[in-house]
């Protein structure tokens, strides 16, 4: 061989090639392993999360309602404490409908997230939640599961209307702490 067909000779080095990329699948599938594993023990830590509320076949007459993505849940004022139990971690496109029973999440693909009004505690709008930044914005409602605070991240098709969306929900979370107190009283 000469000059240049020798030097192609060398360039071709199937043994070395198949090894390099074979240890970085093994690498990969360690990786998505590792985080698996995280994912699980993060779920057996949030085990104690009592089961939520399920949705009422009547949740009433619509208030509001949006289309979106729902970005996941996390305990309130900690945006990178995502809590996944019981699918409150899985992101997933979202039809919002707020009403005067509460808020009604429906989750093509996963179960329906169900927040009744005696739980809301506020809406802002922010710009990340659990680990996800969106410059655009997202409404964040924060609300009471049994004693645990957890802050919910939405992003409206429409981000405009989150404004909407948080004025609507402080009403409702006001109305619902007045109705409370005026039953309370004797």
């Amino acid at each position: 061989m000469t000059g240049l067909a020798a030097e192609q000779a060398r360039v071709t080095n199937w043994p070395g090639y198949i090894g390099w990329t074979v240890g970085l699948l093994i690498l990969i599938a360690l990786v998505y392993w590792l985080m698996r594993q995280g994912w699980n023990w993060r779920r057996t830590l949030q085990s104690e999360l009592p089961p939520l509320p399920a949705a009422p076949a009547d949740p009433g007459a619509p208030l509001l309602r949006a289309k979106g993505r729902y970005h996941g849940s996390t305990t309130a004022g900690n945006w990178l404490d995502r809590v996944v139990a019981h699918g409150l971690g899985t992101r997933s496109l979202a039809e919002l409908t707020l009403t005067e029973q509460g808020l009604l999440v429906r989750r093509p693909g996963d179960e329906d997230l169900w927040i009744p009004a005696a739980a809301l505690t506020g809406a802002r709008r922010d710009s990340g939640i659990a680990g996800k930044v969106v410059p655009a914005g997202l409404l964040v409602v924060t609300w009471n599961h049994r004693g645990t605070a957890l802050d919910s991240g939405f992003r409206a098709d429409h981000p405009d209307e989150h404004t909407a969306w948080v004025e609507a929900v402080e009403a409702l979370t006001e109305r619902t702490k007045t109705k409370k107190t005026e039953e309370a009283a004797p």
